[in-house]
């Protein structure tokens, strides 16, 4: 039966047009070598199917969750060429419906997830499920999650030795004096020959392209003729890549926190704009800390705040807290902060404690931990791979310095940080890609719905309104007030509603949709703060 159903009308047509272009030498069309290797893994795929299984290599894994394994190409030019194994998680459709418990609902079929990074792994996503926000999705579709190339057991990338790279303490200066920069430089430029002495040839092929083609085998392999998607992040770039690459085989497309695609800013303008953004977020989250002074103590404006979290640095600098919290693990713990609000409390409690003498509850937020240096490792070579392999970056330091300089002015909170992590892609050893034009013209494409806080950080607002105007059709639903990224499935009841009728129905608003912000989060007093990690927490991947 697997060998009659072979493939869908679509995906017949497209493998045998593909296969018959170009005609007569005419050269091929950029790509087109690419897209007919991916016709032919994604057949492969369908033939084979998913022999999902227990997920040995998950020890935390329930019982309800399963794991097996897809095999994609490392070229696509090249479909018969070496392979890579992709691993796959999943949570059957429960069928249950939550508020009515003699209705059984029906299967829709798969809803494929990425929470982004790039560098992020998706394998435990299917645990969301059991969360009440996500048990209507969860009794209509099987849950899939899964690692991308690169990251965690799917061929990773390594680009130094984990016990050389989360290690604390560190300094994180605003305002880096030139001999830290060139120390920087040098740093960068090692990076990047190590992830080419560990990884080879095949660096080059750990991109967002191929990410994109990756999910069209997937959704072979799942035995569905159209997917039904839901990216985060920067899983919202290459779910939109895979809009405009494969737009018949998209049935619902959820883009949750939209990345800016403009071709010019992929990526060292989203990156300026990102490290703007976070200035306003962190603005935010020292506002809220200044009006709750009588519990933190930290100040009652947020010039206070900032003063008080100077201070801190200062003293981390001088001297760090259990020998392994410096300014850079403050600052990692607090960046946090912009991504979500829900960490404030826990945040602003151990900056409390640690001014008035008790640094432990700031050693459990920031020091290093060993155990997990293996992952933050790949996910970081993986992060860095795909961006700078995806599209052109300076060359010349003196952009970077006069560009990030001028940015550290008015926006100090990351923008040095961030430049740092990406600069290794100026001294970058693989060949780098023209970013695709992410565009789709009226009826190419079924509604897609997006999702964006009008004050997220990490995604700033302006990319959501770019990736609406670029996807014609698309509905683009707002957060006001908001910054949290990462809004589908949260706690904002309104936007929710949207996703809801959207992913069960296919129903979406005629026009672009507000909510008011979700309530923001209630002060706990530092004695009461200890780092708590809910299964939503737990869920939560590395975000671009």
């Amino acid at each position: 039966m697997r060998a009659a159903a072979l493939y869908s009308a679509a995906g017949s047509l497209l493998l045998t047009t593909l296969a018959a272009a170009p005609a007569g030498g005419a050269p091929a069309a950029p790509g087109s070598a690419e897209l007919r290797g991916t016709a032919v893994a994604a057949a492969r795929a369908r033939a084979a199917g998913v022999d999902f299984g227990k997920c040995a290599a998950e020890p935390d894994a329930p019982a309800g969750m399963q794991c097996g394994t897809v095999s994609v190409p490392l070229d696509y030019a090249h479909p018969d060429g070496r392979q890579i194994g992709l691993t796959v998680s999943r949570v059957k459709a429960t069928h249950k419906d939550p508020h009515n418990s003699k209705r059984k609902v029906p299967r829709q079929g798969a809803l494929v997830y990425n929470p982004g990074g790039p560098g992020a792994s998706g394998m435990y996503f299917p645990l969301i499920g059991m969360l009440p926000e996500w048990k209507r999705i969860a009794a209509a579709y099987d849950l899939v999650g899964y690692a991308p190339r690169g990251v965690d057991r799917s061929a990773p990338l390594s680009c130094v030795d984990p016990k050389n790279f989360f290690k604390g303490p560190t300094q994180s200066p605003t305002h880096p004096s030139e001999e830290y920069k060139r120390q920087r430089i040098e740093k960068a430029k090692a990076y990047a020959r190590g992830c080419a002495e560990r990884s080879g040839g095949r660096l080059r092929f750990y991109n967002s392209l191929n990410n994109a083609r990756d999910l069209d085998v997937l959704r072979a392999a799942l035995g569905e003729d159209r997917l039904t998607f839901m990216g985060a992040s920067y899983g919202t770039y290459f779910g939109a890549v895979y809009a405009t690459l494969f737009p018949s085989h998209v049935r619902r497309m959820v883009l949750d926190s939209a990345v800016d695609p403009d071709p010019a800013k992929v990526w060292y303008g989203d990156n300026l704009d990102q490290s703007a953004a976070f200035e306003d977020r962190w603005t935010d989250f020292r506002e809220w800390i200044a009006r709750h002074d009588d519990v933190y103590r930290l100040g009652d404006t947020a010039a206070k705040v900032q003063s008080s979290y100077d201070t801190a640095r200062g003293r981390l600098a001088a001297k760090a807290a259990d020998g392994k919290v410096g300014p850079g693990q403050l600052q990692n713990a607090f960046l946090t902060a912009g991504y979500y609000d829900d960490v404030w409390p826990s945040r602003a409690a151990a900056l409390s404690a640690y001014l008035r003498g008790d640094a432990k509850p700031l050693v459990r937020l920031a020091a290093p931990s060993p155990e997990a240096a293996t992952e933050a490792e790949n996910g970081n070579a993986v992060y860095t791979a795909v961006e700078c392999n995806d599209a052109a970056w300076p060359t010349d330091w003196q952009v970077w310095d006069r560009d990030n300089t001028r940015l550290a002015r008015v926006a100090p909170f990351i923008t040095w940080d961030n430049a740092w992590m990406n600069l290794p892609c100026a001294y970058w050893p693989a060949p780098r890609q023209q970013p695709l034009d992410v565009r789709t013209g009226p009826g190419e494409l079924p509604p897609v719905l997006i999702l964006a806080a009008e004050r997220d950080a990490a995604t700033p607002y302006a990319g959501a309104l770019e990736m609406n105007r670029r996807l014609a059709d698309s509905v683009l639903v707002t957060e006001r007030d908001a910054g949290t990224h990462g809004i589908g499935g949260g706690p904002n009841k309104c936007v929710n509603a949207y996703l809801d009728a959207y992913l069960l129905e296919g129903r979406l608003p005629g026009r672009r949709a507000a909510c008011a912000p979700h309530p923001e989060p209630k002060p706990e007093a530092p004695a009461d703060s200890a780092p708590k990690q809910s299964l939503r927490d737990s869920l939560k991947g590395r975000t671009a």
